[in-house]
């Protein structure tokens, strides 16, 4: 019990830094409040571990605390020693992409065989509404062609693992999640490619051919390794099974954070614009894909996996693709500020379905 009184002095704690840093914003600039709420943040990710409800949102609170840093100190994450950081983008994707690929096995392709009908839907709906929604909100956005074309770069991405945790956590049909995720991955190398180039074409250029294999090689191949390596080899080395989750979350936290410091000026500019319209991006994926479910009469578990599915995208992937065209601090703003904005709203949307009891149990209820 004495623990628990810890994590809450933290979270006061966290909270006159946060004050404090708003204080020294009006009395001075915001410029000088950054030590503030860099400790704040990580303050209050160390408090949130103490609490049942709130541990699943320590990583974002940390994303948040490395973003702000690389906000104030952006020198410290664009080179060292003359070397760009940017360079290990594209690596620590492929990395990630492993880590994804030791999680699966050919089994994650059955669906398609199981479930076809929700597997076609869930993948179809992902494509379709997500690339179109990017296209219209960048339409609308006014903003610089390279940065309105992120926002549709990171609809044409296709689903990441943190779909399939947030499925797990909403009480949704993993197995179905698991399914659409595995072959919106494997389609990725066509589809992305042919939408950036119709819908993103008209903002910048598009080189089809460069970018399929751009997602081949940080994508399928190192997805095909992990799922080899996965049936012969993890067994001799199941430490690896808890080491890669932790690799794929610096991983991402390092991409958000350099591509952030490189984007700085921008995002200075146009930072609550970008936030508020990536987080418009992603509810309506998670609403019309909800409702995308509905339209086909599919029953609430699965309705409830078209959202995470059609709402979640693969942003470290976007942001691969961008810094491989050599925009990553224009076209790859969108995809760093989609990252962690999807935990939050998916932690949340997990949290709420996971305490409302599914219409499909409710119907077989007796009176």
């Amino acid at each position: 019990m004495k623990t628990i009184y810890i994590y809450k002095a933290l979270a006061g704690l966290s909270a006159v830094c946060f004050l404090t840093a708003l204080a020294v914003t009006f009395n001075s600039s915001i410029a000088n409040a950054g030590p503030f709420l860099i400790a704040a943040f990580i303050i209050l990710a160390i408090a949130f571990r103490g609490f049942v409800m709130l541990k699943g949102f320590s990583y974002t609170l940390i994303i948040f605390a490395a973003v702000t840093t690389a906000l104030y100190y952006p020198q410290y994450f664009i080179q060292i020693n003359g070397v760009k950081l940017s360079i290990l983008i594209t690596p620590l994707i492929q990395l990630i992409m492993f880590g994804m690929g030791t999680s699966m096995s050919i089994k994650d392709f059955a669906g398609v065989i199981k479930m076809p009908k929700g597997v076609f839907i869930g993948v179809f709906s992902h494509f379709l509404i997500m690339p179109l929604l990017g296209f219209t909100l960048a339409k609308l956005s006014g903003f610089p062609p390279e940065i309105a074309a992120g926002i549709i770069l990171i609809g044409c991405s296709p689903n990441g693992m943190a779909s399939n945790v947030i499925s797990y956590l909403a009480k949704a049909n993993l197995a179905l999640s698991i399914t659409i995720t595995a072959v919106s991955t494997m389609l990725a190398p066509f589809f992305t490619p042919l939408l950036m180039k119709v819908l993103g074409g008209g903002f910048i250029e598009i080189d089809v051919l460069n970018m399929m294999w751009d997602i081949f090689k940080m994508v399928i191949i190192p997805i095909g390794a992990g799922i080899v390596f996965n049936r012969y080899l993890l067994k001799k080395v199941k430490w690896l099974e808890a080491v890669m989750p932790l690799v794929s979350m610096f991983g991402i936290a390092l991409i958000i954070v350099v591509i952030t410091a490189a984007g700085r000026s921008s995002l200075l500019n146009i930072g609550f614009m970008l936030i508020f319209l990536v987080l418009i991006h992603n509810l309506l994926g998670y609403t019309l894909g909800y409702w995308s479910g509905r339209l086909f009469k599919m029953p609430e578990r699965d309705c409830r996996t078209m959202a995470i599915e059609v709402g979640m995208q693969n942003g470290g992937l976007a942001s691969g693709l961008a810094k491989e065209m050599g925009k990553m601090a224009t076209v790859g703003l969108a995809p760093a500020v989609f990252g962690p904005l999807m935990n939050i709203t998916g932690s949340l949307l997990a949290t709420y379905w996971h305490r409302k009891p599914l219409n499909d149990e409710n119907l077989k209820k007796p009176d």
